[in-house]
């Protein structure tokens, strides 16, 4: 009897590493035991992304922070700085700058979804100044725009949750999605110039409207930088002879141990992003001799309600899995898709994990019709109903 249940159990194991192979969004365990066994020297990047993909963050920044990283060290200038500054809604400030810009580039940490969120919340305002275009790197898909909906296959970075609302809220305004992505197999420089000859290219046959660029780390870099001259900022801004607004949120990113995040972000109490303005009204910008970017975010640190990020609540409801849905003491991923897309592939809007140490039941979503997908540990669909939020 004994050798039969190491058999089922084994037989079960199997099962379940085989089933996540062709999984995308995963249990937590299954992405890091993935981490655990990869042999890369990358793992952790690409592990990092993946969690992101079902929304663990703070094992993101876990996984993430085990690239290694420099502690910084407060200093008595940056909490003067820090002090003798305005501090000013980074939404207001960026939304006020751009109305005088033709073109706005804006950066990610491709595993920080709280960046998309950022930048979403930008859309609406955006869009009333003339922003008609959202040229995204990632994207691969040339029929979203007919679509109108973001699916798994559209681009790697694009299956994280906050990223397919991104997409969702933009095509629902009216932007319309390009990319400008370069060929296979450029890297380095010739990325840089293909990426911006590709978006000059769409600006050209598309006058009509203003441009946000969403890129990740120094693409926004508009001055020279190592081993690439320019970065596509800087190369667009020299070969159309524009001046972008150009937007870092990666200069501090957020650590796994609060003590090891910049002092700008522990001093960050406002729990919402910040622009500095100095005594002599410069826009905070990096403060090195070379500044790369018109401005720098400094987003506070991350709190958490009932196990989830606090950023991803604003501006949702709740909606709780009812415990009919789900049995005592076994593990659930709980994914919430759009009206439709489920069953055409779509990025789902929000996920899950329902676990004993995770107990949490609620997922956040804006106004609109849903499918909830249950699946259990063996990634088999238990449950799946549709609620209107």
């Amino acid at each position: 009897m004994k050798n039969v249940f190491i058999f089922l159990f084994c037989l079960q194991q199997a099962v379940v590493l085989a089933q996540t192979d062709v999984e995308i969004y995963k249990f937590s365990e299954d992405t890091l035991r993935e981490i655990e066994n990869d042999s890369t020297s990358w793992k952790y990047q690409v592990g990092a992304t993946k969690l992101s993909f079902s929304g663990y963050y703070p094992s993101v920044l876990s996984a993430w922070d085990q690239n290694g990283f420099r502690k910084p060290q407060p200093s008595q200038k940056d909490s003067l700085y820090f002090t003798n500054s305005k501090k000013v809604n980074a939404k207001t400030h960026i939304i006020e700058q751009a109305k005088n810009a033709q073109l706005v580039i804006i950066n990610e940490a491709h595993h920080v979804a709280k960046h998309r969120t950022f930048i979403q919340s930008l859309l609406k305002e955006l869009y009333k100044n003339g922003y008609r275009y959202l040229g995204l790197e990632t994207l691969t898909d040339a029929a979203i725009n007919e679509r109108k909906y973001a699916v798994t296959e559209s681009g790697y970075y694009v299956k994280e949750p906050e990223f397919g609302n991104l997409i969702a809220e933009a095509l629902q305004l009216g932007f319309i999605l390009f990319a400008y992505e370069a060929s296979e197999g450029k890297n380095g420089k010739e990325r840089e110039i293909e990426q911006a000859q590709n978006i000059q290219k769409f600006i050209e046959n598309n006058p009509a409207g203003k441009v946000l660029i969403h890129c990740g780390y120094a693409h926004v870099y508009e001055n020279d930088f190592p081993y690439w001259g320019k970065a596509m900022a800087g190369r667009l801004k020299d070969n159309m002879q524009i001046d972008p607004l150009t937007i870092d949120q990666t200069l501090f990113l957020e650590r796994a141990d609060k003590t090891n995040n910049h002092l700008f972000m522990k001093l960050n109490n406002t729990n919402e992003p910040l622009v500095l303005i100095d005594e002599k009204n410069q826009v905070f910008n990096g403060n090195d001799i070379i500044n790369q970017t018109d401005i720098v975010v400094i987003h506070p640190e991350t709190q958490y309600i009932n196990n989830r990020p606090n950023w991803l609540i604003r501006n949702k409801k709740r909606h709780k899995i009812s415990s009919s849905k789900i049995k005592n003491n076994e593990s659930f991923l709980v994914l919430a898709y759009r009206n439709n897309e489920h069953e055409n592939q779509g990025v789902p809007s929000d996920i899950i994990e329902i676990t004993d140490s995770n107990p949490s039941k609620e997922l956040f979503l804006t106004k609109g019709i849903y499918t909830i997908v249950v699946k259990n540990r063996n990634y088999e669909i238990v449950d799946q109903y549709k609620v209107k939020i």
